[in-house]
């Protein structure tokens, strides 16, 4: 099969598309031929050498990605049958393995995808997704709500702009250039606001007219990050839950103290420990896409230019879930 390996820590570049063996399942794994693999932010990071969250630096060579779908075309001892030839979506855990032709994973991590749900969709829900409903458990957000998303055209903050749309809540989207501002308008936000501009914060409270943001859900951090939570009011509540600028949201304890805020900082970490675990995260997510309820945006790449799909991440050039087709 053919898969893009990593075999030195550094820029984009070092992801090479090569021929390798093809894996087989151990007792208790499927094999899939995989149709889409997702491209996370912490994918750009972990290639850099640097840890992504909950996820060490990898031993190399390495082959990066976390998320597949496809077809089952080879089953481990003691897997049933009637798992062949099914589709299905897989978060593959930290050991990754994902850009490639063929992956393997244990069947009880493996989700059938429902018919007219493309395996593109399915990897943007099973990972980016599942977080996505993670934060909104969190949040409980309703229609009493004026909620800010942050990078509100990517893979997550599209959907929780969705989500907060689908709870009636008022809803602003921030996200840079004028094609992520119309992504951003099409996916049901009411205002939509270019944070590249010096005075974006003002267009928000203008555009709100005099009502004050409620939930920040911040996915960005640094200064962007700083000032969506200066945009938040007295009281409200702040969901940090990635910091893609480079650097965490900034707090001081004023801003607890003397403003109410409710700010959670270690969402991903809670997401990750909640009760009954991260499984019925990814059912939810699926179930969202299989519904329409929530309908992912998605930026494809070919397998073979998985560095062209890191560097326009990295650079902020895409929009949605960035996924590979091989």
């Amino acid at each position: 099969m053919y898969a893009v390996r990593l075999r030195e820590f550094g820029p984009a570049e070092n992801l090479r598309y090569e021929e390798v063996d093809d894996p087989r399942p151990a007792p208790g794994e499927v094999r899939i031929r995989v149709e889409a693999a997702g491209v996370h932010v912490l994918d750009t990071r972990l290639r850099e050498g640097l840890s992504g969250g909950p996820f060490p630096a990898p031993s190399l060579p390495t082959i990066p990605g976390r998320e597949v779908a496809g077809a089952v075309d080879a089953l481990g001892a003691g897997v049933d049958p009637v798992w062949r030839g099914q589709q299905v979506v897989a978060h593959l855990g930290p050991d990754g393995h994902g850009y490639a032709e063929l992956a393997v994973r244990a069947v009880d991590n493996v989700h059938p995808v429902a018919d007219g749900l493309t395996a593109a969709a399915a990897v943007a829900m099973i990972g980016t997704g599942r977080t996505a409903m993670g934060i909104l458990e969190v949040a409980e957000l309703s229609a009493r709500d004026v909620v800010l998303v942050t990078a509100a055209a990517g893979g997550i903050g599209g959907l929780l702009v969705q989500a907060a749309r689908n709870a009636g809540a008022t809803v602003v989207g921030v996200a840079g250039g004028a094609a992520k501002l119309a992504a951003v308008r099409r996916l049901g936000a009411h205002v939509a606001v270019d944070y590249t501009l010096p005075d974006w914060p003002d267009t928000v409270r203008d555009a709100l007219g005099g009502r004050a943001v409620t939930v920040t859900l911040d996915g960005v951090g640094g200064q962007s990050g700083r000032a969506a939570l200066e945009l938040t009011g007295q009281g409200g509540r702040v969901l940090m839950f990635g910091w893609s600028a480079g650097e965490p949201t900034a707090r001081t304890p004023a801003d607890v103290t003397d403003r109410g805020l409710r700010v959670e900082s270690e969402l991903p970490g809670r997401i990750m420990r909640r009760p009954g675990g991260i499984a019925p995260l990814e059912q939810a997510a699926l179930a969202a896409a299989t519904t329409g309820t929530l309908v992912p945006t998605v930026q494809t790449f070919p397998l073979a230019q998985a560095a062209a799909a890191h560097t326009a991440l990295q650079r902020r050039e895409t929009i949605g879930k960035v996924v590979l087709v091989p």
